[in-house]
């Protein structure tokens, strides 16, 4: 009696998912005066575009370049605040939304603080409306505002002249009134004075020589001391460079001598990483609360100077023994780097387009960097 032989020939496939848990910089390819602000589990982002106050939502600083992105408010084409939208900031203050900016009518001596409300949640939402020129102490040429708030107190501090004549940026601090007003004296708290904050040769018959420059004030605080970093040197040059200064929270930060400065840059170009004129910064911390980022602009090769080579990167820091940031050495484009913890990593996926009848395994792949392989069996009987 003849035998039949049944063959059942099985495949398998395994499952799995490899989550995309690193980052690399640049987070975008152009982008000067980076900032960011965490709220409501979301990071809002934004940089200077010289046009235009844009502004990036995503839960996950180390996917910037595809997040939601939108123009928020477009200036006029013709006054005050028309040209030159410099170093935009937002800030929820008060139970609204509110940025700050430099803006010119076309001519650099003209440059001024503004500031625009939105009182919707969601910054990316509402309407930005005008609330006026920030009315700074003495009506000086200013840029690169940043506000915080210490002991119930609210300051406004940024970059600005002396007199009416260009040749020196300094770091001036004054009171706020409420978000979008002035109140009292400023104070010249860091003048470019160190080696290190004076490289600034400039090559235009048209403009001043040289330009020392302190400029891109940012706030910093860890246990009772308010650090106030700043980027010194002309972006124009390699050598731009993060410097600190260091007050006690119990302080008067409104007297010059509150306020001790490191002489020496806490951040700096790093040819060896191919890494030059690091600056005007910001921070955020991750997600969960746990670690502590900088975020900054530089170029990826020499003599690239103060235009749209300038990308955003960020990279994790510490704390030194004595309290103050610890922000190490600029990490080189394309190293991989932990997310921030607690970074939440999208599950949208899409599936492979791709059919092959030889290989049913459905291919499922995240657009956000999640490969999964969905199990499938097959199997054929033979006689």
């Amino acid at each position: 009696m003849p035998k039949i032989i049944f063959l059942f020939i099985c495949s398998f496939t395994v499952s799995g998912i490899f989550a995309q848990q690193t980052f690399t910089n640049p987070l975008l390819p152009s982008g000067a005066d980076p900032w960011v602000i965490y709220q409501n589990g979301y990071y809002y982002y934004t940089n200077t575009t010289a046009k235009n106050l844009t502004l990036w939502k995503t839960k996950n600083m180390g996917d910037l370049k595809d997040a939601e992105k939108k123009v928020v408010w477009t200036p006029p084409l013709k006054g005050a605040y028309s040209k030159e939208i410099w170093a935009p900031e937002i800030h929820y203050l008060q139970g609204k939304w509110y940025a700050y900016f430099a803006a010119d009518s076309g001519n650099n001596f003209t440059h001024r603080i503004y500031v625009l409300e939105n009182v919707s949640r969601d910054p990316l939402q509402g309407t930005w409306t005008m609330k006026g020129e920030l009315n700074l102490p003495e009506n000086k040429w200013a840029i690169d505002a940043s506000v915080f708030e210490n002991k119930g107190k609210m300051y406004v501090i940024w970059s600005g002249w002396k007199g009416n004549a260009n040749g020196e940026q300094d770091i001036f601090i004054a009171r706020l009134k409420n978000p979008w007003t002035a109140e009292g004296r400023r104070t010249l708290v860091s003048a470019p004075t160190y080696k290190w904050e004076t490289n600034g040769d400039l090559h235009n018959p048209n403009d001043v020589k040289h330009v020392n420059v302190n400029e891109g004030p940012e706030i910093l605080k860890h246990g009772n001391k308010i650090f106030l970093i700043y980027s010194a040197s002309g972006c124009w040059t390699d050598y731009y460079a993060l410097g600190m200064l260091t007050a006690n929270e119990d302080a008067d930060l409104l007297k010059a001598s509150s306020w001790t400065k490191s002489d020496h840059p806490v951040f700096k170009e790093s040819p060896e990483n191919h890494v030059y004129a690091t600056g005007h910064n910001s921070f955020f911390k991750s997600p969960d609360g746990k670690e502590n980022y900088i975020l900054y602009h530089a170029n990826s090769a020499p003599g690239e100077g103060c235009g749209w080579h300038r990308s955003p990167r960020a990279q994790k820091f510490t704390w030194n023994a004595d309290g103050s940031p610890n922000f190490g050495e600029p990490v080189a484009a394309g190293v991989e780097l932990p997310l921030p913890s607690g970074t939440e990593v999208s599950n949208e996926t899409q599936t492979n387009p791709v059919s092959n009848t030889n290989f049913p395994d459905l291919i499922v792949i995240n657009i956000k960097g999640l490969i999964t392989l969905r199990q499938q069996t097959a199997c054929m009987m033979v006689k």
